[in-house]
């Protein structure tokens, strides 16, 4: 039995319906991260910089704010009002965003000195399109950056969730063989692989530690089932039962972690590449 990729207006619309939870709760837990990666790239005022995928801004957002003139694309309208709606409260307007299709961007070759992702051609099921994209668009000299989930057993963001399902219902098993979509760059290696394919030299690759607290498991229960479509298909199955269920499982899961507290702190292996075009 095969399964049709999604097509590009499932996933502008699964995105979509994410957009308000992923920015009440993911953003904040990235921004860190976005923060990270824009120091890495040495990015300041001068630098145009265009970062794909790109949510509601944690990445955009801390380049924006160093000055650099900043477009901000990604799939879901509602991803790119949110984004919005952050850069106006805090007047950069520096900053724009724009409705596109990563594997399909709409800009001349050669129009960025940095181009960036989080999280985001890493998801996309055609990863080498995605890639193809970013490079083409950089000047040459300029540098592409592409940051994913590390390996899912050190990637707690993502691991406790699955563990906690496996635990508390029975019979469901998170799938995990093959990993997810997100973790198909995990690998340093394989990333490395990806982007020289894609044209880049001097790449280079590491592997990097996250670390987000959560306030609480019902905290962590809303930042990970508005962070990606796998998740919310995950529990789209689960009873009200089941559901409480998993979240006294998490509970235990980061008081055990915390030492009694009902919030803890989560590490994540994060796979960062960087290439020059």
């Amino acid at each position: 039995m095969t399964t049709d990729a999604p097509t590009a207006e499932q996933i502008r619309a699964a995105w979509d319906a994410l957009a308000p939870g992923f920015d009440a709760n993911v953003s904040p837990y990235t921004l860190r991260l976005g923060e990270d990666i824009i120091d890495r790239l040495d990015v300041g005022p001068g630098t145009r910089v265009l970062d794909v995928a790109a949510g509601s801004g944690a990445l955009a957002i801390p380049a924006a704010r160093r000055g650099a003139p900043t477009v901000a694309v990604d799939i879901a309208p509602t991803m790119i009002e949110r984004l919005a709606a952050r850069a106006e409260a805090e007047g950069l307007s520096n900053l724009r965003g724009r409705v596109m299709d990563g594997t399909a961007l709409e800009f001349p070759d050669n129009t960025f000195d940095v181009s960036v992702s989080l999280n985001g051609v890493s998801l996309f099921p055609d990863l080498d399109g995605g890639l193809a994209e970013l490079v083409r668009v950089t000047k040459p000299g300029g540098r592409v950056a592409v940051v994913a989930f590390g390996a899912i057993q050190r990637t707690e963001f993502v691991a406790f969730f699955m563990s906690a399902i496996k635990t508390a219902v029975s019979g469901v098993t998170p799938p995990l063989d093959p990993p997810p979509l997100p973790f198909q760059v995990s690998d340093p290696e394989k990333l490395r692989s990806k982007l020289v394919q894609a044209g880049l030299t001097a790449v280079r690759t590491e592997t990097a530690t996250w670390e987000g607290r959560f306030r609480s498991a019902s905290h962590y229960w809303d930042t990970v089932t508005s962070s990606n479509p796998i998740a919310v298909q995950l529990i789209s199955g689960l009873t009200a039962e089941q559901r409480d269920s998993v979240l006294r499982v998490l509970d235990g899961m980061l008081r055990e972690r915390s030492g009694g507290d009902p919030g803890a702190v989560l590490h994540n292996d994060i796979t960062i590449g960087i290439g020059t075009k």
